[in-house]
């Protein structure tokens, strides 16, 4: 009968607990498209002037520069505020707009046409109008971010407030009759509408920033949109790669906290990945076989005999 020692089932936790781990890694083909671009990148670079693609390692060197140099680092930090704050805003107002709407078909039947009427602007002329309207170049962006990703909140949170099946309603009123207003959006409409929303975060974050890097470019004295007009008139391709750089740093790192809260928020929700084995059925599992050795013996040398 074979026996399983202490070590071998630790040797068995510790391969799962890498095979786990393995799992949460970059693709291999991920790996290898960008090893491949970055080669590439420095074959052409190698071959061109600085103003149209220069070496990989200047740009990197330019990356860290902006991010150690203080009076730099202010800059990408009050772009990172703007658009956080617009972003913000749309969503609490873009929310309880659509929620509003979902509950009033009357409310609706208002506000719906204006909600497309800005939707259909461009942001273009969004740009245009805040700098007719507003002197301060921190409330035209404010403004301009504003209109952009507001719709975008509003109709996620309509849809999917209608999207809750009037039988889930009643039937979490049955089972607690006294049930408040508050008690109901906390179980059944928020648990609706957190998805779409998320979803309407990751949309809205890419549009937020090229929308503040046109204002910026255009009339803004701090920010990354400035740097970028700037590196623009003196032809510095590095520092125009380094700076679009810090800002898909930023929007990466948004949307990991989006995928980290989309996880956490929504683990109720069944995955296409096969099911997590907890440690403790890990280490249970090789004890569970152990036991079935020892009960199939018997079984079998009586057989024998």
């Amino acid at each position: 009968m074979a026996t399983t020692t202490p070590t071998g089932r630790g040797r068995e936790v510790w391969r799962r607990r890498v095979a786990r781990s393995a799992r949460s890694l970059p693709p291999v083909e991920t790996t290898v498209a960008i090893i491949a671009g970055l080669v590439l990148w420095v074959i052409i670079a190698a071959g061109t002037p600085d103003y149209i693609l220069p070496q990989l390692n200047d740009v990197v060197m330019r990356i860290i520069e902006l991010f150690v140099d203080s009076s730099q680092r202010w800059d990408w930090l009050a772009t990172v505020f703007r658009i956080l704050l617009g972003l913000i805003t749309a969503f609490f107002v873009g929310t309880i707009a659509g929620l509003a709407m979902g509950k009033s078909q009357r409310l609706a039947n208002v506000l719906m046409p204006y909600m497309q009427v800005i939707q259909g602007i461009p942001s273009l002329a969004w740009v245009m109008i805040a700098i007719i309207w507003f002197q301060s170049v921190e409330v035209r962006i404010w403004f301009l971010l504003l209109m952009v990703t507001l719709t975008g909140f509003a109709f996620q949170a309509n849809d999917s407030y209608r999207a809750v099946p009037n039988e889930l309603r009643d039937m979490a009123k049955s089972l607690r009759p006294r049930r408040g207003r508050l008690d109901m959006f906390r179980t059944v409409t928020l648990p609706a509408i957190v998805p779409d929303l998320l979803t309407a975060w990751k949309v809205n974050l890419g549009l937020g920033t090229r929308v503040v890097l046109i204002a910026e470019f255009a009339g803004a004295t701090i920010g990354v949109g400035y740097q970028l007009r700037m590196e623009q008139q003196f032809f510095r391709m590095d520092g125009v790669l380094a700076w679009t750089a810090s800002l898909v740093i930023f929007v990466l790192i948004i949307q990991k906290i989006i995928e980290l809260l989309e996880r956490r928020l929504l683990r109720y929700r069944p995955s296409g990945a096969a099911p997590q084995v907890s440690e403790a059925a890990e280490q249970q599992q090789p004890a569970r076989a152990d036991q079935a050795e020892s009960e199939v013996a018997p079984v079998g040398s009586g057989r024998n005999g």
